[in-house]
């Protein structure tokens, strides 16, 4: 009986330390940010430009006026897209993520207060429910506290710029050692 549950423990122990790894954490979040770009870039993509057969900034607007009553509905649809397509491209590429994912979540916030929270958890209503809202504003929030990973532009430009300036400062050293 013992022997089974120290194998118990062991067992645990392992798939805690496994949550804990660095490197699953950083794939879990380069998961996370990607699905995140994906669906955001093509929402906002619809909203601003029509693309994949989405209704453009006109009909978006009419949305915007009529069903979330936002005025001037042109301005919101133009920001909710922008917000929608640059923190998805933002957040994808791992640039600036933590201020993206922080400005997709607020939008996901104005869309339930405005639209889908009034509908319902699930809903056939225009607009639908505020279920898929909520999973991404929380999506949106990881990204938000815990970064980007390290699978990002972030950190590849950080790395850089911090060994160019260590590699900088041995330059400088050295030409104040060799100076008389």
């Amino acid at each position: 009986m013992t022997g089974a549950t120290q194998r118990a423990r062991d067992a645990y122990r392992r798939i805690c330390d496994l949550r804990e790894a660095p490197l699953t954490r950083d794939v879990g979040l380069l998961v996370v940010r990607l699905a995140l770009a994906w669906i955001f870039v093509w929402h906002g993509a619809r909203t601003l430009f029509g693309s994949f057969g989405g209704p453009g900034i006109h009909q978006a607007s009419i949305f915007y006026g009529t069903v979330a009553h936002l005025h001037p509905a042109t301005f919101f649809t133009v920001l909710s897209g922008g917000i929608e397509l640059l923190g998805g491209i933002a957040v994808g590429l791992g640039v600036c993520g933590r201020l993206a994912g922080a400005g997709l979540a607020g939008d996901m916030a104005v869309a339930m207060a405005t639209v889908t929270f009034g509908n319902g958890m699930a809903s056939i209503a225009p607009g639908g429910g505020y279920e898929l809202n909520l999973a991404l504003a929380a999506l949106g929030c990881v990204v938000a506290a815990l970064g980007t990973g390290r699978f990002s532009l972030d950190v590849l430009a950080r790395t850089r710029w911090q060994s160019s300036r260590h590699e900088v400062s041995h330059a400088d050293r050295a030409d104040r050692l060799a100076a008389p």
